[in-house]
């Protein structure tokens, strides 16, 4: 975990919970709610005062997600073939928390 995150995690929570509780108000006018959760991504902002050591091994794969890993879970749920998922938190993140190496 990184230091001083904690505002940023418990507001994470609370769009989880948005999320569901929209996904059952909404869901009558078949309108489909879901987030998704990216772990570590390769991108100027996450990266900007870290070491490529450092973040090689925080998730199963051993690498940072691209944006192109994040972008196919965000066209399938733009996409009619997810019609029947709504109410969820997709992590998209290799394993990260789960999965993650602690020393």
């Amino acid at each position: 975990m990184f230091p001083a995150y904690s505002l940023y995690a418990g507001s994470k929570g609370a769009v989880e919970q948005f999320t569901r509780h929209l996904a059952k108000e909404l869901g009558k006018r078949l309108i489909t709610i879901n987030v998704v959760a990216p772990g570590p991504v390769n991108t100027e902002l996450f990266t900007v005062g870290k070491t490529p050591e450092g973040l090689a091994n925080m998730n199963a794969f051993d690498r940072l997600g691209e944006t192109e890993d994040i972008a196919g879970v965000i066209l399938f749920l733009a996409s009619e073939e997810s019609q029947w998922v709504t109410g969820q938190t997709l992590r998209v993140n290799g394993g990260f928390l789960t999965c993650r190496r602690v020393f």
